[in-house]
């Protein structure tokens, strides 16, 4: 069941309802709405950081440890296992490993918690009258904060293993942007499936450990098996974390096709999430 219109739907004193139909609502109405409650979005990430004791300092310090921990993991396993570790390159290795990783988490952290934003959220959908999208959204700013403090982590690291300090490495959050885009379009598309499918959530994390497999974190985008050069720019992963450790590890600028392959998977995806959340997102009630 939805409103007869935007401006309805989204004004609490007002409560006439017809039969649902799939389709999107008007746009205009809509984006208004979302950026009227852009506070109300904040307020539920900030909740949910103080939920997860994440403002803290032993929880800022377990944000950071565990996907610390796991690098020292890969890169036992890596390189020291594979004799890589003996050569001049240790160092940019770990370094290359630690950005890929928290990069990587931050981006699996947006996708799976914004996955489960709307179900989660099922008795604020059926007591609230709101743009449905805030959801994924405000699932998406708890990842990026969540974030911040391994960005601290990182530059102590870079500093400690000795990697060079270059001007191009400034360059390396326009990647992060691409990266939060694309995070966002994925979240909006996993929190539409997930209320028609439930068992999202249980298929979901080897999703992602698959997808972290396939991306150039454990391994430098360049060294690539030549088997799999053929498709590997599909993985969206390879071009938007390679040009984001290519600027933060190396201070090297990335290639073209690093620069176009990133921004039109991002657009791509927040284009394709956004229009298929909205267009299914007035029965999300009726479904949970």
């Amino acid at each position: 069941m939805n409103a007869t219109s935007v401006d309805e739907e989204f004004n609490p004193s007002v409560h006439v309802y017809e039969p649902h139909k799939v389709g999107l609502p008007p746009l205009r109405p809509y984006f208004r709405a979302l950026w009227q409650r852009r506070e109300f979005a904040a307020e539920m990430s900030r909740t949910n950081i103080r939920a997860a004791n994440t403002n803290t300092f032993f929880g800022q310090i377990w944000l950071v440890l565990n996907p610390l921990l796991l690098a020292g993991v890969y890169y036992v396993l890596v390189d020291i296992l594979s004799g890589a570790a003996s050569d001049d390159r240790a160092g940019e290795r770990f370094v290359h490993l630690c950005a890929g990783l928290f990069a990587f988490y931050y981006f699996s952290g947006a996708m799976t918690t914004g996955a489960s934003s709307v179900v989660g959220g099922g008795k604020l959908l059926m007591n609230m009258s709101f743009p449905r999208m805030l959801l994924p959204l405000s699932a998406l700013r708890t990842a990026f904060f969540r974030f911040l403090p391994t960005l601290v982590v990182y530059g102590v690291i870079h500093l400690v293993m000795r990697q060079p300090l270059k001007w191009e490495m400034l360059l390396a959050p326009v990647f992060l942007l691409l990266l939060t885009i694309f995070a966002a379009g994925m979240a909006m598309i996993f929190a539409a499936l997930q209320v028609y499918f439930r068992d999202t959530t249980s298929f979901l994390p080897y999703f992602v450990r698959i997808w972290l497999y396939l991306s150039p974190v454990l391994w430098f985008a360049e060294e690539a098996p030549p088997r799999f050069q053929a498709f590997i720019q599909l993985n969206p992963l390879y071009s938007l974390l390679g040009g984001w450790t290519d600027l933060l590890v190396r201070g090297t600028i990335p290639e073209l096709d690093y620069w176009i392959g990133g921004t039109l998977w991002a657009l791509a995806a927040f284009v394709a999430g956004a229009l298929f959340f909205m267009s299914r997102e007035r029965e999300f009630v009726v479904r949970l």
